[in-house]
């Protein structure tokens, strides 16, 4: 963060004096006033709701310009990572700020893996849970109980402890997420094995049983892990910043990734690709691909309160560059498992055609974002629709990770205190 060359002034009307601020430049992206002083100077504060227009901190790991439809992690855009990485190697990047070498790729992904079992205590804690649970309210308690089993790496200021949590939260969190599938089902839990990647031993772990060998499918595979890196990080958002926010107290690794993954639960962020889904089932239920036409009708209809989920996106104002790479993906994997011709994913690629081929869809840029993409080729594999933001949990929590611990060590940071505007009731008295 460097001075920029002008300054901003804020006068008032009412002939207060007026106040000048600093503003300051990053190495991309728009300049930032530094209001910090203000209160002192003036005895106000700023309002904004949702922080939409507020810098929370400085950040080096991830860079998103909307009006492109630009996402860079580290610096390397999203598209380079996604052909040429896996999730692993990302992660290293998100973490330490350059790509592995082969030699450090090989020791990540061996310590990851070794790494992946969780304690067996975390079967009988899993049992007190109701079997029709929502699998999030499960891989709720479940990351948050990491820290009783795993205590021995909970101080969240010794740099040692922070790398500790991060390596077992990468590495658990997909043995977390098939555990809690695995009880909702009532089948038994599949121990990871080490000599199968990231991607595989979750596939592995989902959906073999242990009356046969499971086989990866290696399109399969290659479609999750691009899943994971597309879904690493995602710079300020709701979940990340909850993070931020919950370990700016002081709190344990692990909790602070607990309060990222109750955040992420809610619809209007990680439950995105969940009700895109749900969408197409309601388009099915009406009557499927025939009724697609007068479903988007209703759409443009203002009136009508149907929504069009899984296109647009708040930040991207163009299109989302994460959607394209994920529509490669889905293609792939319904040619490869045979269901070009099924009901649902044909009804879903006549949504698309439409909203990319409608005058009223591309003039307000609703093209389909990565969430419409993702729900389709994670459903095709056989992950149910409860358990998308599930997955979308495990693929974050390196990002919520990298963020969390640069927040840690920057020597601006203090417990995050937002004010407010009071418009309750004036300080009275009980009368009597």
């Amino acid at each position: 963060m460097k001075l920029a060359d002008n300054k901003a002034t804020l006068s008032f009307s009412n002939g207060s004096p007026s106040i000048e601020m600093p503003v300051y430049s990053g190495n991309i992206g728009p300049d930032v006033i530094d209001i910090r002083k203000l209160y002192g100077q003036s005895g106000m504060f700023t309002y904004d709701p949702g922080f939409l227009s507020t810098a929370s901190c400085q950040s080096g790991i991830t860079y998103i310009d909307g009006d492109k439809g630009e996402l860079l992690y580290r610096g390397y855009p999203i598209e380079q990572l996604a052909n040429h990485g896996d999730y692993l190697d990302t992660c290293y990047l998100l973490l330490k700020g350059e790509l592995p070498d082969a030699k450090q790729s090989t020791d990540f992904h061996k310590l990851v893996n070794n790494h992946t079992m969780v304690n067996e205590q975390m079967q009988f804690f899993l049992r007190g849970f109701r079997r029709d649970a929502h699998p999030m309210a499960v891989l709720t308690g479940l990351v948050g109980a990491l820290s009783a089993f795993y205590h021995d790496s909970t101080d969240i200021t010794n740099p040692e402890h922070r790398e500790i949590s991060a390596i077992r939260l990468i590495a658990k969190m997909p043995t977390l997420v098939a555990m809690a599938y695995k009880y909702g089902v009532g089948q038994p839990f599949q121990y990871p094995q080490n000599n199968l990647s990231y991607s595989g031993n979750f596939l592995r772990m989902m959906f073999g049983v242990p009356c046969e060998e499971y086989k990866v499918n290696p399109v399969l595979e290659r479609a999750l892990d691009r899943i994971f890196i597309l879904h690493a990080d995602h710079e300020q958002n709701a979940s990340t910043s909850t993070v931020r926010l919950c370990g700016s107290s002081g709190t344990n690794p692990f909790a602070a990734i607990a309060a990222g993954v109750a955040c992420l639960w809610g619809p209007a962020h990680g439950g995105a690709n969940e009700a895109c889904l749900k969408m197409l089932d309601d388009i099915q239920k009406m009557g499927g691909i025939s009724k697609v036409g007068e479903f988007m009708e209703q759409v443009k209809d203002k009136n009508s309160g149907v929504k069009l989920m899984g296109f647009g996106h708040r930040v991207y104002k163009n299109y989302d560059p994460r959607a394209k790479l994920m529509q490669e993906t889905c293609n792939e994997v319904l040619a490869e498992l045979g269901l070009e011709n099924d009901p649902l994913f044909k009804l879903a690629k006549q949504v698309e055609k439409i909203a990319l081929e409608d005058d009223y869809f591309v003039s307000r840029k609703l093209y389909p974002n990565v969430d419409f993409y993702s729900g389709i080729v994670q459903r095709a594999i056989g992950i149910p629709v409860n358990l998308f933001t599930g997955v979308f949990a495990l693929a974050r929590t390196v990002g919520w990770i990298a963020q969390l611990n640069e927040m840690i060590g920057d020597p601006e940071y203090k417990i995050g205190r937002p004010r407010q505007l009071f418009t309750g009731s004036p300080r009275r008295d009980i009368k009597g």
